[in-house]
């Protein structure tokens, strides 16, 4: 067996003395593992990195293995990530998402947002408000899409300002009104995508993706919800 694609490097630990187990996305046959042998060398260690792009032949006897990893570099970005707490806590909050998925699942889109995020990483600016989409797409993904289309009550596509806990659907600014205590924000940004988030509005986001993912998809999993992304939300002082 052997296949090639492009990858996002997210996770690596040691295998034996001088290898390492890599996780990565990649793009067409979804979060794989694989072996590196002489993963842990000088050459590789950089290469080897969250958050960067490597290129991948994967090899084994049979679809089931582990099989090896022959790497070659990409995009190498670890530089920048460990430069900056902000892009640390995103990496490792993107690989937190993705080992939601299942494993050798393809999922290409999320795969691509993935790697929007690695680039910009290190720009608060931008890295907040794409890390809540992709929080959206792994509910989506997963199973769990919240409907922001129109009101739950009345069918409106106008003044979209809520979420029912509840239900995930949207709620209009009149008809929530009554209960907008117990409501959750809508966020501009996550109706219109050339909308700017401002600094509430990306608060807001992980309020509510924050929500759902640890109703859905980390509590039913006995998971709490990942470190980095607390770390994350904390280092941009939302």
């Amino acid at each position: 067996m052997e296949w090639s694609d492009e990858a996002l490097v997210i996770g690596v630990r040691k295998h034996g003395e001088s290898s390492v187990i890599v996780e990565a996305m990649t793009r067409d046959h979804g979060r794989h593992l694989g072996i590196v042998k002489g993963g842990r060398s000088a050459r590789l260690r950089p290469v080897l990195q969250p958050g960067n792009s490597v290129d991948l032949v994967w090899r084994a006897r049979l679809e089931e293995h582990l099989g090896v990893y022959a790497v070659e570099p990409r995009t190498p970005r670890a530089a920048r990530v460990m430069a900056s707490a902000p892009a640390l806590h995103a990496v490792h909050h993107v690989g937190a998402l993705l080992r939601l998925l299942p494993e050798r699942d393809p999922h290409s889109a999320l795969y691509e947002t993935a790697q929007l995020i690695a680039d910009h990483c290190d720009e608060p600016r931008v890295a907040p408000a794409l890390i809540v989409r992709m929080e959206l797409a792994i509910l989506s993904e997963l199973g769990f899409r919240l409907d922001l289309s129109c009101c739950a009550a009345t069918g409106a596509r106008d003044d979209l300002i809520y979420v029912s806990p509840k239900s995930g659907r949207a709620v209009s600014r009149d008809a929530g009104e009554p209960w907008r205590e117990r409501l959750l924000p809508l966020p501009g940004f996550l109706r219109a995508r050339e909308s700017t988030p401002t600094r509430e509005d990306v608060r807001d986001g992980f309020r509510l993706t924050g929500y759902f993912l640890e109703r859905d998809l980390f509590g039913p999993r006995g998971l709490p919800m990942p470190d980095a992304r607390a770390a994350l939300i904390a280092s941009l002082d939302l």
